[in-house]
């Protein structure tokens, strides 16, 4: 997908994509990441979702990456929190207690910038990217992480009754960008309620991933 491509969404505010509440997944499996409170967990492509007021609200610490600065804003006004922006070369840094989010390109995110994580909680960002971006997302994920451990949530159907994203993802396709770097387990695969936007039936699946 092309930035315009997700600029244009948000400034249309067609973000299907975006949940209400926080994750099923992430909520019941957050524990197979084996974290302490005040650790830090990284989302990439978090866009505004429920899901980081929930780690915030249990103890963990924050830091994401995304593209629509109407997304980062939308955020922190909806938890109701006033940020501290500040530029980064091609980067903005929006910054809170326990919360770092940084708007634009997370191929111009560098390690340094980041800082160190915990984790990563990739529930948007493997899934919404075409498969010519995947192999250059995984590797800049694992290189900006320090293959910190993963949970990453996958969608699989259909391809040809719906185009993406978010995209079909096989377990083969999930294993061809991160089976040489990590060891993959699948905590859950259950049914989406309705179907995927409630087109075609579909699986949700949670995936466990640790560096070999």
């Amino acid at each position: 997908m092309e930035a315009d491509f997700w600029h244009t969404r948000w400034e249309n505010m067609q973000i299907g994509f975006h949940e209400g509440a926080v994750n099923r997944m992430l909520s019941a499996h957050i524990g197979a990441l084996g974290l302490d409170p005040g650790t830090r967990i990284f989302l990439p492509l978090c866009g505004k979702t429920r899901d980081i007021a929930w780690l915030l609200a249990q103890g963990y610490r924050v830091a994401g990456a995304e593209l629509s600065e109407i997304a980062v804003k939308q955020l922190f006004e909806e938890m109701a929190v006033t940020p501290e922006v500040t530029a980064h070369g091609p980067l903005k840094r929006y910054a809170a207690v326990g919360l770092d989010i940084f708007v634009g390109d997370i191929f111009d995110l560098t390690a340094d910038l980041l800082g160190p994580v915990d984790a990563v909680y990739d529930r948007a960002a493997f899934v919404a990217l075409p498969d010519t971006m995947r192999g250059r997302y995984a590797g800049h994920l694992a290189a900006l992480t320090d293959l910190a451990p993963q949970l990453l949530v996958t969608f699989e159907y259909d391809q040809s009754v719906m185009a993406g994203p978010p995209f079909s993802l096989s377990g083969a396709a999930v294993r061809a960008q991160y089976g040489t770097r990590y060891t993959i387990t699948q905590l859950a695969d259950i049914d989406v309620p309705g179907g995927l936007k409630g087109v075609c039936p579909a699986r949700e699946k949670a995936l466990h991933l640790t560096a070999i």
